[in-house]
């Protein structure tokens, strides 16, 4: 069984079993976490799409990783006019182990 979820403004598809990062959550490394937004549930041969939301359905994790991504330098510049602005940015983010779909 699979589902899609949305957390963070993003949607991606999960199943048991499987690691994904999503945009921060809080908690610590080793607690449960649940993903309440279903908006789709799909098996072997039956299809349930919410609107938005399938009523009742829900992912269950466990926490296995808070971390930081890799670095992105944004620079602006405008030429001629001694204009220029240097910015660093690490987006934080949560990884999740899947071990169960409800619904």
């Amino acid at each position: 069984m699979y589902a899609v979820v949305r957390t963070g403004g993003k949607q991606m598809r999960v199943a048991q079993g499987d690691s994904i990062r999503v945009e921060k959550l809080p908690g610590e490394v080793g607690e449960q976490v649940e993903l309440p937004e279903v908006l789709l549930l799909g098996g072997s041969d039956d299809l349930k799409i919410g609107t938005p939301l399938v009523d009742g359905a829900r992912v269950v994790g466990v926490i296995t990783d808070q971390g930081r991504g890799p670095k992105i330098t944004i620079f602006k510049a405008k030429r001629r006019k001694q204009y220029r602005r240097k910015q660093g940015h690490r987006q934080a983010y949560t990884e999740i182990r899947v071990d169960r779909v409800e619904g």
